[in-house]
């Protein structure tokens, strides 16, 4: 959004916690939505494509996982989730889902603001087209075994056309490797070279977006060709799938 302000999505059915984070958002420069559940967060999307959603998981009308779900089925509109649980799971199936981030409610407003920013410059860097350094790219996108990334629109399709959508974490993640092949990569690399660096971060969380890239790359992701593990060192891209 080149000269605008960018669109954040508030979703919260707390009428106060819903009004201070819009209040705070827009006193920094953005664009602000409110929503009060999910119904309200649809009707909304039907009127604008907002830049991001920021979306309170734990919601008496419908949950916030099954919200992300939804979404990240049909669109790649970054996520940041907010969570007042101190369980780890709901994270993690969140991260799982696609969800692009997540901080605890209730959040420090000022961190807040630098997860959007940071959510915001990996979702630009996602649309940037850019020539990787391998392998070479096809007309439409780059290739490795039978699947094509669209690095455009963001889609990954295999050659008999059928399309799978990637959240703007898994393709940076995806790029990552790309634009590294053959090479052992470290946790610690991935997050700088995915630009996902997290004052909280955690090898799980790395973990679990390898498991979905796999899941919508490997033929078998149980047993996977291209996303290799190396174990006690991190990971390893063979887009031969040798």
């Amino acid at each position: 959004m080149t000269g605008a302000a960018a669109h954040v999505v508030v979703v919260d059915d707390e009428a106060d916690a819903r009004a201070m984070v819009g209040d705070y958002l827009r006193m920094h420069g953005f664009e602000i939505s409110l929503c009060d559940g999910g119904g309200a967060l649809r009707r909304r999307l039907a009127e604008v494509t907002p830049d991001l959603i920021v979306l309170d998981l734990n919601m008496p009308e419908e949950d916030g996982l099954s919200i992300v779900r939804d979404l990240k089925g049909r669109s790649s509109i970054p996520i940041i989730m907010l969570t007042a649980t101190a369980s780890p799971i709901d994270r993690v199936v969140g991260l799982e889902l696609g969800a692009d981030d997540y901080l605890p409610k209730p959040c420090e407003l000022r961190e807040l603001v630098a997860r959007i920013r940071s959510v915001l410059r990996r979702a630009a860097q996602g649309r940037a087209v850019s020539e990787p350094a391998a392998p070479a790219r096809p007309e439409g996108g780059v290739r490795f075994g039978r699947m094509i990334v669209d690095t455009e629109t963001l889609r990954l399709r295999d050659e008999a056309g059928t399309e799978q959508i990637l959240t703007r974490s898994e393709y940076a993640l995806l790029k990552a490797f790309l634009d590294n092949p053959k090479r052992v990569l470290t946790r610690e690399r991935l997050l700088d070279l995915a630009d996902a660096r997290d004052p909280e971060a955690f090898d799980r969380a790395i973990d679990v977006r390898i498991n979905r890239i796999r899941k919508k790359v490997e033929p078998d992701p149980a047993n996977p060709r291209f996303i290799k593990t190396v174990r006690g060192m991190g990971y390893v891209f063979r887009p031969d799938g040798d």
